[in-house]
């Protein structure tokens, strides 16, 4: 088969695109022929410093195409379904091997490209949102990165929940193409203090909950956003300025809580989080929710791909197509 690789760690320019053997599925795994290949974050991180499981690696969490063998174990996939998997590494081919339990069958009417967006956005907004993050009604959420595929999917779930939506992204153009999906107040966090912003656009209260993608300082500053008995979740690293020392001393006296999230965690430890990403699914094939494709490339153009990204000028998921 074919895929995007790399032999060292580093920019974008280490991609290959070469023939690499295809992989063999075990007994409760699924090889699928792949038709879309959503690039997310932590796919960009890993190249640029994650680690080298094989040599050629191939990158890569998620994408979705069809079912081309099953193994003796599986009994929810059959070959022929079309299916969005994820997994630690493998996105970046034209074959694709995941466990039966990382895979979900693509309801009718919801094209494959669409649904290859869905389970790490879509679950991991949901997650930090509703199940850690406890978001109720009337309340007020603040999601970082607002234009990020994570981002635009926590401001369509927080609004659709009846809160208060504030936004950060890098400039006013998107904050402005955020208001389509629900949110309230937008910061340019290029121009403008987040902690000011929020303080003022609440009354001085702060966010009842901060979902927080970029770590670092900015998640030092998330802290002296948060309300009182505020929740902020941290997933992510894509500032990219390192983790650094919390001071948590302003966070005791207001009963105030930090949760750190990772999505493949409550995958490999239970079924509820597997059923709620099979409820997004649906949700996006209603029409309910909404996937934003920013742009698509070919496999071969992996390399492009990654460096628009961190380009920070897209509003939403990039693809590959193989």
């Amino acid at each position: 088969m074919k895929a995007a690789v790399y032999y060292t760690n580093g920019g974008p320019e280490v991609f290959r695109y070469e023939d690499v053997a295809d992989p063999s599925v075990g007994d409760f795994e699924v090889l699928l022929r792949v038709q879309a290949i959503s690039i997310e974050g932590g796919d960009t991180l890993n190249r640029l410093g994650g680690e080298l499981l094989a040599s050629p690696h191939v990158v890569g969490y998620q994408c979705a195409g069809v079912v081309e063998a099953i193994g003796a174990g599986v009994t929810r996939v059959a070959v022929g379904d079309r299916v969005v998997t994820t997994g630690t590494n493998g996105s970046h081919a034209e074959l694709r091997v995941a466990g039966e339990a990382f895979c979900w069958v693509i309801p009718e009417g919801l094209a494959t490209d669409l649904a290859a967006c869905v389970p790490i956005a879509f679950g991991t907004a949901h997650d930090c949102l509703f199940e850690f993050g406890r978001l109720q009604a009337g309340e007020t959420v603040l999601v970082h990165a607002g234009a990020s595929g994570v981002g635009v999917a926590a401001v369509q779930l927080a609004a659709q929940a009846g809160a208060t939506v504030i936004a950060t992204a890098s400039s006013d153009e998107r904050l402005d193409r955020l208001r389509q999906y629900g949110m309230s107040h937008g910061i340019n966090y290029v121009r403008d203090d987040f902690v000011t912003e929020v303080r003022g656009i609440t009354g001085g209260l702060g966010a009842n909950v901060i979902v927080d993608s970029v770590g670092g300082t900015n998640l030092q500053k998330s802290l002296h956003a948060l309300a009182y008995r505020g929740r902020c979740i941290t997933f992510g690293d894509a500032g990219r300025s390192g983790g650094g020392q919390l001071d948590v001393s302003s966070m005791r006296g207001n009963n105030q809580s930090l949760t750190g999230y990772f999505l493949g965690a409550e995958l490999f430890l239970g079924t509820r989080a597997h059923a709620m990403i099979a409820g997004l699914l649906t949700d996006v094939a209603s029409g309910r929710l909404e996937v934003v494709i920013d742009q698509t490339f070919p496999l071969s153009a992996a390399g492009d791909a990654h460096a628009y990204i961190e380009s920070r000028r897209a509003f939403g998921r990039v693809l590959l197509i193989p």
